[in-house]
This record gives structure tokens, sequence and C-alpha cells, in this order.
């Protein structure tokens, strides 16, 4: 072969090999990039030819695809209850997903690798592939109850409601909501502007406040204060005798920690739970400054408090008692305050860990996964996170929550032939605010179905605003829904 032959054929070889090199580079390497991008209008189209999945609850489909009959965009999602689940469900716009709709996206657009065989037969048989069915574990009439109790008052704040026994979320309610619907529309344009709406809006529709947001507990966090108590000592229990000033002077600091309004708390001396049923702080506080800061955290962490993060498969913001300071940073950790900080999931985790004998089970939201014909991909299979106390402990802490409702700061929570386990907070927030109002719960207390968590945020209640009088009504109308009350 002469020269000018061999460096022609040379040239070639090179230039195939970089086509070659270039072309796993796109494919390999920037696919994803390329696929995301906002200009490629193919894959905004492909968005619409599938025929995603439902997301369903019990007997309610919560979000399906219609066929719009236009062969660009051939199918449009549609969320019959819209504002109701939109913090679950969140939405399927033309560039973007949010919450389950994002979370299970592959599952739910058909792509998953969970689906090959199902894609193989439709193929087979020439059929149109559709996405999976995603249904959740929400109980659709708790979910209305809260919805109706909390957004219909005018009220902002968050609820969830477990299943104590598999750790099923059986409703997550955040306030104010939004409407799914405008967000799912083919339109860049239409949706942009829908969505900067809601973005903008100081009242924050689009954060889902069950797991997005955290908040200073209050008084309600005086449970996790009473397991780590309880747990120190198999000899403490209701009927043990607690130091209960009237203010408790915390060391190093003029600023002492008072009861609520600067009352007394009994004698001076009482039992713990008298203590928990009149919500007075200086007992906790000082509880907490004998125990210290290792056991406090301790204790936090069996119940889910700064562990590893938690996904529902939605993530969760986490929560916190605050890092280690002095005593009597400690002191007002123990009753909710300072730098402690939870969210409302969080809260409904730890009042179904005490009503499940002290077995705090790992959150979820997906019950079962089916593929287009109903063939069943996945199912839930409910796991423990951490037993956060022993069972003695946690009937000792049942009996006070439960004595709290009896004749406490919760009689508003009392169910007629139930019996409901509760705990209030009041928390306090920015100097001048009005504090938030919280509730968590539990029923009922000799086999428990329902572990619920309540904030009324800050403001949304009026300045008189209490666990007990605000919270603890809307908390009892999802309870009875749940027991079909």
């Amino acid at each position: 072969m002469n020269g000018p032959l061999k460096r022609a054929a040379l040239a070639c070889l090179l230039m195939f090999g970089l086509l070659m090199i270039n072309v796993n580079y796109l494919q390999a390497v920037r696919a994803e990039e390329l696929r995301d991008d906002s200009r490629n209008t193919r894959n905004f189209f492909a968005r619409y030819e599938v025929e995603r999945g439902r997301i369903t609850a019990g007997d309610k489909v919560l979000a399906e695809s219609v066929d719009t009959g236009d062969q660009e965009f051939r199918f449009q999602r549609r969320y019959p209850e819209g504002k109701v689940y939109a913090p679950i469900t969140g939405f399927f716009a033309p560039e973007s997903e949010r919450d389950i709709e994002r979370a299970e996206n592959s599952l739910l657009d058909g792509s998953s690798a969970d689906l090959l065989i199902r894609r193989s037969i439709d193929l087979f048989t020439a059929k149109q592939t559709k996405g999976a069915n995603v249904d959740l574990t929400i109980n659709p009439r708790a979910q209305e109850a809260a919805y109706k109790a909390l957004g219909e008052s005018g009220k902002k704040g968050a609820l969830v409601a477990i299943e104590p026994k598999t750790g099923a979320i059986l409703a997550m309610v955040s306030i104010p909501t939004y409407d799914p619907n405008p967000l799912s529309k083919p339109s860049k344009e239409d949706v942009n502007a829908a969505y900067n709406k809601l973005d903008e809006d100081e009242d924050q529709p689009l954060l889902n406040r069950a797991i997005e947001r955290t908040y200073p507990p209050g008084s309600t966090f005086k449970v996790v204060t009473t397991a780590a108590y309880l747990e120190s000592d198999d000899t403490v229990g209701p009927e043990t005798q607690v130091d209960a000033p009237q203010r408790l002077d915390l060391p190093n600091t003029t600023a002492d920690l008072p009861n609520s309004g600067g009352a007394a708390c009994g004698s001076g001396r009482v039992t713990l739970s008298f203590a928990l049923e009149k919500s007075c702080n200086t007992p906790f506080g000082k509880i907490a400054m004998d125990l210290g800061y290792d056991a406090m955290r301790d204790q936090a962490l069996k119940f889910g408090i700064g562990g590893d993060p938690i996904e529902i498969p939605l993530p969760v913001a986490g929560s916190t008692i605050g890092p280690e300071a002095d005593q009597a940073a400690l002191a007002n950790a123990a009753i909710g305050q300072r730098d402690n900080q939870m969210t409302p999931l969080q809260m409904a985790m730890i009042a179904a860990g005490i009503a499940n004998n002290g077995v705090v089970m790992k959150p979820y939201l997906v019950n079962k996964i089916a593929d287009s014909e109903g063939g069943e991909v996945d199912s839930a299979n409910p796991d423990e996170l951490d037993t956060a106390m022993s069972e003695d402990s946690a009937r000792k802490l049942q009996e006070m929550m439960v004595n709290v409702v009896n004749k406490g700061t919760a009689s508003a929570a009392q169910i007629p032939g139930v019996t409901v386990g509760g705990k209030t907070g009041t928390a306090e927030t920015a100097q001048g605010r009005a504090p938030h109002a919280w509730f968590i719960s539990f029923a009922p207390a000799e086999d428990p179905k329902v572990a619920v968590a309540l904030i009324v945020e800050s403001g949304s209640a009026g300045s008189d605003a209490s666990g007990g009088q605000t919270a603890a009504p809307i908390a009892k109308s999802v309870m009875e829904a749940v027991l079909g009350r």
C-alpha cells in the first residue's frame, strides 16, 4: 500500500474512533443532561405519550392520566381531589415532578426495571405500555377529616396520623395547600405562571409542613423527657414524687425556668403523673439536668430524632434536640424549647412508639404497587426503626398520657367509649408572637389503631391558642375517623 492510501486509511480510522468516542460520550455521560435539557422538545412531547399509572388510597383515585385526544399531548394528569391530597401526590408538570409523582416516577411512567416483564408482554401483544399503579397507606376518611378540621377553619399547620403497629401513614395534611391541576397542563408558559404565583405566596402553600419544616415542639416533648426518666430507673413510675418548684433555678443565668404563666405546680413536690397532666415545666427541666445531655440525646435518638435521614419515600427534614450546651439550655430543650426542633411526622412517630409498647416502626406511605394489569410488583413490609423504651416503661407512660386526657390539659380529646392518651403543647416562638399549638395522641390505649401529631401555627388560631383548646379537638376528629366513630 502506498503512502497516500495509508495516510487516508489512518485518517478514516481516527475519525471513526473519534465518532465512536463522541457517540458513547453523548449516550453514557451526557445522556441525562441532554434528556433533561429544557430545549429538548422531543423529551417534552414524550412525557405526555405514556399513560402514567394511578395513585390511589383505599377506594379513592388521587391522580390519574386522562386521554385528551391530542396526538402531541395525549395524556394529561388529573387530580380529582387535588387540594386535599396535594402535599402527598405532588404534581406532574412539563419539566418536573413533585412528591409521590417524583419519588415513584419510574414506576408511574412504566420505565422501572421492575416492570421489564410487563413491558415485554405488552411488546409481544402489541399493547401500549402503561405505568404502574401506586396505592398509598392513606385512610381517605382520616385525611378528609383532617383537611376539613384544619383547612376549612382558616388555620395554618400540619397533621400526621400513623398506625402504631406498622408505621403506615394514615393521614398527612399541610395547610395552606394548593391545587395541582393547573401545574399539570402540557404548557410550560401556563405551568410556570401558576407555579411562580404559588412560590411567591407568603403563606408557602407548596411547603409540606408535615415533613419539610421543623418547629419547637413545646410541652409535647415532655413525653420524651419522661421516657428518659423512666428508662433511667425501673422503680420510677406515675406515682414517683418529683420536685416541682414555682421557678427552677438555672445555673449560670438569671433567667430561671418558670411554669406556664408563673403558676405553682401543686405544693412544690408532686407525682410524675400530675406534673405531666398539668404540663408543669420545672419538674421536667430538673429531670433533664439530673439525667444529663447524653441520656436525653440517646433517648431522643431511639425515637428517630437526630438519626439517619427518614424517607417515606418522600424525604423528611431532620429533627433535633439541639447541640450540647449548658444546663440551662438542656432544661429548656427538655420542655420543647431552645434549639429543640421537630417535624410533625417525628412527633407522630413518638406518640406511635409509646402506644406500640415502646417499639417505633419506620413510617411509610406506599402500601403496594401493581402493574397496569393488576399484577403485584411490590408491597409494604413494615419494619422496626428502634425500641425506644421497655414495654414496662411504655405502659407507665401510656397510663400517664391517658391521665392527661381524662383529668389534665387534653380533656377536649376525649372520645366516649374510647381510651385516649395524649399530650398538649404550647410552643413559644419569636418574642411578641403568639405560640404554636401542639397535640400528640393515640387511641385506643389498650389496642392502638392510630397515633396523631398536630401543630397549629403561631397566629392562625388567635393569641390564646393552646394545645388543649386549639389542637386537641382537631386530632380528636381524625382519631374518630380512623376508628369509625
